[in-house]
């Protein structure tokens, strides 16, 4: 079995994160997104102290397809600087474990460039 990580992602909407997450599994860089609508960010940006309404992106992927999910997001991302964070699985239910293996599994080089 693979090992599994999970790709964690502020979005400036729900519509962006929605698209993002679209492309990320339509090219099996990751097996399902989850979008979580509604967070409030309070952040430090360009020396002041800034508050957005954000959704959350979460992907769930294989740890080796990690950076290539991870430029993907990057390059259909609307911020300069965009939160995005690979996070190592260490365990978890098997049989989904197994599920994000076989939802990912097939040549990459292609996939990541569409």
């Amino acid at each position: 079995m693979s090992a599994a990580a999970l790709i964690y992602c502020t979005c400036p909407s729900r519509a962006e994160a929605l698209r993002i997450g679209q492309a990320v599994v339509e090219a099996r860089l990751a097996a399902c997104a989850n979008v979580l609508d509604g967070m409030t960010s309070v952040y430090r940006w360009q020396g002041r102290i800034e508050q957005a309404s954000e959704a959350v992106l979460i992907l769930k992927t294989r740890s080796e397809l990690a950076s290539a999910a991870t430029e993907r997001v990057r390059s259909l991302h609307a911020y300069d600087v965009p939160a995005i964070l690979v996070l190592p699985v260490t365990g978890g239910h098997a049989p989904f474990l197994n599920w994000i293996a076989a939802e990912t599994d097939c040549p990459h080089d292609d996939a990541a460039m569409i």
